[in-house]
């Protein structure tokens, strides 16, 4: 099966259902799909995709069903009625870890295998070595469709755990939006004196270069909790997201990250001292000070 071109159905034809329909139909595998509104599928029938009439036709004519619908809750909706025995369902539809763990045992206890997966690219990007695809989740299901599923971007099978592709996505949003949020925090601090952000964003990449230079060692310093031989010590980390929290104030601009990045290095020195590492605040961020 490997090396044939499996059908697949897609249950959810917004922008990322079109793309990856779009991408499946550019590597010549037969389409079906089905949409809530009916009218978003024309447009994929035209270019070679069958338009199911309903979840359960759409699910009875191919082996690999894939949801990208609202959430988990919409997945068991949609399917609550249909027969899932050999099938492998590849969900798509975003939720919170442990309901993704809840959504791949009902969808086990009804015969199907399951794979989560989150993709980390824009629609447009699906289909290209650009976009990267994360699977957790039942390893045979991918070990068999791996291959197909290529066809969507560089895949990364992660984890037997069905949660974990969705944990690093969100990991992954989280280091994101706090680079994202704390530029326009930096660029509402010089917008006060006037500076355009043109020009705070000329300093702002390599500065950011050099941050994501250190984050190796970082990793290092959490994998073997040692936190005593760090170049940038918490004592003088506290120091400086102070400034930042008093310029923020002085300024009379919102103290966005601050607030709760000064609350966890304070419990982290607060109980156990101060450490050589900034990663020492990871203790206090997984509770475990």
């Amino acid at each position: 099966m490997k090396h044939e071109k499996v059908p697949v159905s897609v249950l959810g034809t917004g922008r990322l259902g079109t793309a990856l329909v779009a991408a499946f139909l550019a590597a010549g595998h037969p389409v079906t799909v089905w949409n809530r509104t009916s009218g978003k599928t024309a447009p994929l029938a035209a270019n070679g995709a069958t338009v199911a009439g309903s979840v359960a036709e759409a699910v009875a004519v191919s082996p690999l069903v894939l949801t990208v619908l609202l959430d988990h809750a919409a997945v068991r909706a949609k399917l609550s009625e249909v027969d899932l025995r050999d099938r492998t369902l590849l969900n798509i539809s975003s939720s919170a870890p442990d309901d993704i763990r809840a959504l791949a045992e009902w969808a086990s206890g009804r015969g199907a295998a399951y794979l989560d997966a989150a993709v980390m690219a824009l629609p447009q990007a699906v289909g290209t070595p650009d976009a990267q695809v994360l699977y957790s989740g039942s390893a045979a299901a991918f070990d068999r469709y791996g291959e197909q599923l290529a066809a969507l971007g560089t895949s990364r099978y992660l984890a037997e755990d069905p949660g974990v592709a969705e944990l690093y996505s969100i990991g992954l949003l989280s280091a994101g939006y706090g680079t994202l949020f704390g530029f326009l925090h930096g660029v509402a601090l010089l917008d006060t004196a006037g500076m355009r952000p043109t020009d705070f964003l000329e300093m702002v990449v390599p500065w950011l270069g050099g941050m994501l230079a250190f984050l190796p060692e970082l990793a290092r310093e959490i994998e073997t909790a040692d936190y005593t031989s760090g170049e940038s010590s918490l004592e003088i980390n506290l120091r400086a997201l102070e400034y930042i929290e008093a310029t923020s104030r002085s300024t009379d601009v919102a103290p966005g990250f601050v607030k709760p990045a000064l609350d966890l290095v304070r419990k982290r020195m607060e109980t156990e001292g101060p450490t050589d590492s900034v990663a020492g605040v990871f203790e206090a961020m997984r509770r475990k000070v």
